[in-house]
């Protein structure tokens, strides 16, 4: 692939494949369903490789950042566009690609509307080739570039809640900062945000993890049923863990994430926006950055971590990270080690050894 243009079985793909490499997070369905349909409507946005690209060319992150649960939040596709002029505005020069933070139902088509109404390209160079819960794990080490400093510009909430926001500064300050702007504004925001360049993207991003979803999506809508998680998990290299009723449940949104934990038939989760740990009494099955994803056992409908309710009959898969398109951030020690903390679960020694 060199360069492609979008129609709307592959934007359908790209929403639903992307919810599975989404891990329990990355947006809702609907929202991206909404946002890539808007894009088709008011123009033409096209999927380049990086090689299609200037080493030197500049590409702005764009991003959803908060709670997807929170009751207030609010954000529209002409967000997504405020942000970009925003951003272009504060560094004073022109963004030449739209790459997207991550892989999910949301935000694998991010930037698709930006794109169809700029002109941009949207790159095939995604931070992440799943989803994440924090700023800094999909900002592609940056952090430890010695005098980067982060640009970053959030744009949602709707009346008395609307906020738009530029903060400039050391990335992990900047991306804490863009988080507590989205508590502000309901629970989400819109962000375009570090600005890099191709030749640093290819080294420390996902290239590639675009098609990736694309692909899965396909597999998922080809078939129905079992067949059809059974499709994923053979396009991914994963496998079925589990199948049953959701027994237990516990959701709690606090500082702009949403935290908790589901018992499927015995098997217990923990997620941080993604599910972060799968166990079986106590045993270990896996660990993120490992995908674990929940499936609608009957339709085979992804489930995001927000929308499950006790009762629901859901499947669990599991595919190891060494199937994954990943970040260079997904390795960092400094970074994974937060998710401890926050899901009260060991994490490193299952990622590292």
């Amino acid at each position: 692939m060199a360069k492609m243009t979008i129609t709307k079985s592959m934007m359908e793909a790209a929403v639903y494949g992307g919810c599975v490499l989404g891990g329990g997070g990355g947006g809702w369905i609907e929202d991206g369903m909404e946002t890539g349909r808007l894009a088709l409507e008011v123009g033409t946005p096209y999927l380049y490789t990086a090689d299609e690209m200037n080493d030197e060319d500049l590409l702005a992150t764009v991003a959803l950042v908060g709670a997807p649960a929170a009751e207030n939040q609010f954000v529209k596709p002409m967000h997504y566009v405020r942000a970009l002029q925003l951003l272009e505005r504060t560094i004073g020069q022109s963004i030449k690609g739209i790459i997207t933070n991550e892989n999910g139902a949301g935000t694998t088509v991010n930037g698709w509307f930006q794109a169809a109404v700029t002109g941009l390209p949207v790159i095939d160079l995604p931070c992440n080739g799943r989803a994440h819960p924090t700023g800094s794990m999909g900002a592609m080490n940056l952090h430890q570039v010695e005098g980067y400093i982060s640009h970053q510009a959030a744009v949602g909430g709707k009346d008395e809640l609307y906020h738009e926001v530029c903060v400039s500064g050391q990335l992990q300050q900047a991306a804490g900062l863009v988080r507590k702007v989205s508590v502000e504004a309901g629970g989400l925001v819109v962000v375009a945000r570090n600005p890099i360049t191709v030749s640093y993207a290819k080294e420390n991003g996902a290239p590639g993890a675009i098609l990736q979803a694309i692909e899965v999506g396909e597999a998922l809508l080809g078939a129905k049923g079992e067949a059809a998680i059974e499709a994923v998990c053979k396009k991914l290299g994963g496998r079925v863990v589990t199948s049953g009723q959701v027994d237990e449940f516990e959701l709690k949104t606090a500082g702009g994430f949403d935290v908790g934990r589901v018992v499927i038939s015995g098997h217990e989760m923990t997620f941080w926006n993604e599910y972060m740990t799968l166990e079986q009494n106590g045993e270990r099955l896996g660990t993120f950055p490992d995908l674990i994803m929940t499936l609608d056992a009957q339709t085979a409908r992804p489930i995001v971590s927000a929308e499950i309710e006790k009762g629901q009959k859901l499947a669990i898969i599991h595919v190891p990270k060494e199937k994954l398109i990943l970040s260079t951030t997904m390795h960092n020690k400094e970074l994974l080690s937060a998710v401890e903390s926050t899901v009260n679960k060991p994490i490193l020694p299952y990622i590292f050894g």
